[in-house]
Order: C-alpha cells, then sequence, then structure tokens
C-alpha cells in the first residue's frame, strides 16, 4: 500500500500563523463535521433545480466544493463505519446495517474518535452512530442516539451542539446527524419548509431514467426533506457563529450516500455511491473553491488528524485534503474505489466492487449472471416503476435488465453517459479503459487484503446472508463472516446478540 508523507503539522500552523494568521489561528481548531443521511449531490450549489437550500450554497460560497467525492458503501452503516475509521468496509467489517447484526471486525479497530480525544480533544455527537460495537468510539458527549426518522424535536440538533460546543475550551470534535433525507420524507415538519413543493413542482432524478408522478411525488417530498435540513443546518451554524469559535472551526458538510430511490442507495452507481462535501476552513482554506479531484469520505480521518496535530493512523488509504486545497500543484490520485456488500439481509446481498477515473466507471459484480435480488426490494417502493421502463426507450429497458441481473463487468463512460445507462465494457472502442480499470481494481483488492478475492468466500457470504430472513434472526447470534471474513492476525472480538430492543431501535432504518 503506497504511504502518504505531509509535512509536520506544526510547520504548517506555523507557516499560517507567520502568513498573517491570529495566535488564535495557529491554535489547534475545532472540527464540525455534519452528515446528511441518504443525501446526494440534490443542493443548489450542485444545481439542483428543485431544492432551496441558501445555508449550504453559503457554505460553498465560504469554502470548498467538492464534484465528484464518493462514499465507500452506498449504506448507512458500511459508509459511517468509513469515515470514521479511514477504511473501506471489506477492512473495518461493518459491511451492513448495525440494525441486522452487522459490526466491525474489532473494537479496537482504530478511529478518528479515539485519536483526536487521545490528542486532548473533546469528542461528542448528536445524532446517531450506527456503528458497532459502539463502545470502539470514546464520545464525551452524545445526545439523540437513534435514527428519529420520526423527525421529533428537530431543535434539539442545534441545542445538543451549542451545549456541546460551550461545555469546555479544549478544541473540539463534534459530529452531527441530521435523518431528514432519509425515507420516509415527510413534506413538512414544524413548518419547515414553510413553502413545500408537490410533485406537479418538480420531475424525476435524470439518473431514474423514467418519469411517473408517483416518482414526482417521492422527489417533490424529498426536496422538501432537504430544505428543512438545509434550515437545520442554518441554525447549527448560526450557534456556531454565536460561540465565537467558527473562525477556528473546520466545517465539514456530506451525505452518507445518495437517496433511496432508483439507482441509488444499495448500488454502485453514481446514484448512490456521489455524495456533497462541502469544506469550509476560516483563514486556512481560500474559499469559493470547486474541486473537481476524486476525493473520497475515507480523506476525512487523515484531514482530521492533520488539523489536530494528532499522531496519523497507519495503513489507511485515504489522504489529507490540506494539501490539495493550499494552493500549488499536488499529485493526487486517478482512480476512486467503492464496494457493496449487503445492506440488510436477503432482500439486498450483492457483492460488489467498482472504481472510477476521470471519466470511466467499472463495477465488477462478484456474482455475475445471478439475480440482483436488490432491485425488486427497491420497486417494492415504488411499485409503478416496472410498468414504466417497460413502456420507456431501448436503453432505459436495457439498463434495468443490465441492473437485474448483471454481467462480470459494467462500464460506463460518464463524459457521454453520466448517468449510466449503456453498458460499454464489451465496445471494443472502450477496451483500453476497461482493462486498465480492471487492472487497477485488482492490485488495490490485493493491496487491501479483500477477502472476496476467493470465490468462495463471496459465496459463502452470499448464502449466510440470504439464509437471513429477519431483523430478529440476525440479532439472535453473530454473524459467522466476522471469523471467515477477517484475515490474518488476531481473531474477531466474541460478540454476543444485542440486548433486547437496542438493535432495531433506529426504527425503518432496519428495513431501509
Amino acid at each position: 500500500m503506497v504511504t502518504h508523507h505531509h509535512e509536520p503539522v506544526r510547520i504548517l500552523w506555523s507557516l499560517v500563523a507567520l502568513l498573517g494568521g491570529t495566535g488564535a489561528a495557529a491554535e489547534r481548531p475545532n472540527i464540525l463535521l455534519v452528515v446528511s443521511e441518504d443525501h446526494g449531490p440534490q443542493l443548489g450549489c450542485y444545481g439542483d433545480r428543485f431544492a432551496r437550500t441558501p445555508h449550504l450554497d453559503r457554505l460553498a460560497a465560504e469554502g470548498v466544493r467538492f464534484t465528484r467525492a464518493w462514499v465507500t458503501q452506498a449504506g448507512c452503516s458500511p459508509s459511517r463505519a468509513s469515515f470514521l475509521t479511514g477504511l473501506h468496509p471489506h477492512q473495518h467489517g461493518q459491511v451492513g446495517l448495525s440494525t441486522w447484526g452487522f459490526r466491525m471486525f474489532r473494537a479496537d479497530t482504530p478511529n478518528v474518535v479515539r485519536s483526536l480525544r487521545d490528542a486532548g480533544y473533546r469528542t461528542g455527537m448528536v445524532g446517531k452512530l450506527h456503528v458497532v460495537p459502539e463502545e470502539a468510539f470514546p464520545l464525551d458527549f452524545h445526545r439523540i442516539d437513534r435514527g428519529n426518522f420520526a423527525r421529533e424535536r428537530l431543535g434539539d440538533y442545534a441545542r445538543f451542539a451549542e451545549e456541546f460546543i460551550r461545555g469546555g475550551d479544549a478544541p473540539f470534535f463534534l459530529a452531527v446527524n441530521f435523518p431528514d433525507a432519509h425515507d420516509p420524507w415527510p413534506r413538512q415538519v414544524d413548518g419547515l419548509p414553510p413553502e413545500p413543493l408537490d410533485g406537479d413542482d418538480v420531475e424525476a432524478l435524470p439518473g431514474f431514467g423514467i418519469d411517473t408522478p408517483q416518482l414526482r411525488a417521492a422527489v417533490a417530498d424529498y426536496s422538501n426533506c432537504i430544505m428543512r435540513l438545509d434550515t437545520l443546518v442554518g441554525d447549527l451554524l448560526a450557534v456556531l457563529d454565536r460561540s465565537g469559535k467558527a473562525d477556528d472551526t473546520l466545517v465539514v458538510f456530506m451525505g452518507d450516500h445518495g437517496p433511496d430511490m432508483l439507482r441509488g442507495k444499495r448500488t454502485c452507481y453514481e446514484g448512490g455511491l456521489r455524495i456533497p462535501m462541502l469544506l469550509r476552513f476560516p483563514r486556512r482554506v481560500p474559499p469559493g473553491q470547486v474541486r473537481d479531484e476524486l476525493v473520497s469520505s475515507i480523506d476525512l480521518v487523515p484531514t482530521f488528524l492533520e488539523v489536530a496535530g494528532a499522531a496519523p493512523i497507519p495503513g489507511l488509504g485515504g489522504r489529507s485534503l490540506l494539501p490539495l486545497l493550499a494552493g500549488g500543484t499536488v499529485a493526487w490520485r486517478a482512480t476512486l474505489f467503492a464496494e457493496y456488500h449487503t445492506h440488510a439481509a436477503a432482500s439486498n446481498c450483492f457483492p460488489q466492487r467498482a472504481a472510477r477515473d476521470a471519466r470511466y466507471k467499472l463495477i465488477e459484480n462478484l456474482l455475475p449472471d445471478e439475480v440482483n435480488p436488490g432491485v425488486a426490494y427497491t420497486f417494492k417502493e415504488f411499485h409503478s416503476g416496472p410498468a414504466a421502463v417497460a413502456a420507456a426507450s431501448e436503453e432505459v429497458r436495457a439498463a434495468y435488465r443490465t441492473m437485474e441481473r448483471p454481467p462480470r463487468y459494467e462500464l460506463y463512460d460518464l463524459e457521454a453517459d453520466p448517468h449510466e445507462f449503456v453498458n460499454v465494457a464489451d465496445d471494443p472502442a472502450h477496451a483500453a479503459a476497461r482493462a486498465e480499470l480492471a487492472a487497477a481494481l485488482d492490485a488495490w483488492r490485493r493491496e487491501t487484503a479483500d477477502p472476496f478475492l476467493d470465490p468462495a468466500l463471496v459465496r459463502r457470504f452470499d448464502d449466510e446472508v440470504k439464509a437471513v430472513r429477519s431483523k430478529a434472526k440476525a440479532n439472535a447470534r453473530p454473524w459467522g463472516y466476522l471469523d471467515y471474513l477477517a484475515g490474518p492476525g488476531p481473531a474477531p472480538d466474541a460478540v454476543a446478540p444485542a440486548p433486547s430492543g437496542r438493535a432495531g431501535r433506529d426504527g425503518p432504518e432496519g428495513d431501509r
């Protein structure tokens, strides 16, 4: 694995002070991570035509907007474990939802919460963690530790954040996890948004390839949730301003993966993997930047550790974003990687690996020519979809056939086909791109010791997961993959079933 070396952080902050920063600017800054559930780049600053998001648009204008940001897996628990550990799911083990008993291989996996706490930071979270074992993350402060998809007391997110931010003089790390873009999508809560949209006001997302009244109604209410989220983020940023700590705080806003709609969440398509990522760092990072480099959610751990002057965690595949944003020429990655395993259990297990470069995207399906059960699972929520697909163009029909029973490789030219409707994996005109990405994907899988390089383990995992058809059964005993996928080294932690009522506390998240 390639190791990236950075200048010592103390030199970086000394340079900041010499270039005109105040004494406070040279101190270790605070870190505020704002995470939105099931949220792709549906914001005004990303060109969305329906959701009005003035607060997040202002955050983008005051900082950096990344146009090509990916998560590691388009599922809640795997994605969250990745941006907290800096590892991909096949490395940390949280390959499915924690509410279905999936968990990290080891409680002592290094993570950003533990590292920052060891470096003298106060650590806090408002909103769900959704990664187990929870004791792996030694938070000093945790409020609203559940999904809250009923949207109860939404004002508490900013209120608890203010309590924590004002709760001490030591630098802080605070993650605030908002539920609003997650299904179900209530049209209005507590008068927000004040002018909600209806289906007649919007269109279906272009990645669907179809447009039905049911899909438009869903997009309208999804947009309403994002507009409500924008107001809540505005309240949170106002809390930071009132504290007097805004100028000394790195703020990052991101989605944990794309929306729970067709060709989004639980897939390796751009609709699932691509997220908004905004970064504001007053006096350190010039505002108004739009960056097209390939960045990943696993870049956040090395970024936060460098900002804090904390010891780096060895063996991470991510890179600190700070050198990229300081100006000048930086050699950056040419390829991004992601994956998929399962979400709940039998209804959406279908292991995949994916890679993209500046132009092309390759998906490797590890059970080629078999039915992907996640397609039928998603269509249960959008029951008018199959009829609309049947009436669509041959290009769209072919895309859905590919998704339902995919070949080993799918290759998409994202410049010509940004919504991934035309699989060009067998087109001789794109053979060189396929070979290059396939070689890069294979090399990455070997460097990261991907256990699914062994086809027998792919089949074993698929058989194990598809045999479990209820959350109660999933939580009745530890998953076997914790032993056979963990690889060499110490055995994974012995785990017991979750206490009664604990595993399913996030409510609908256990099924979606």
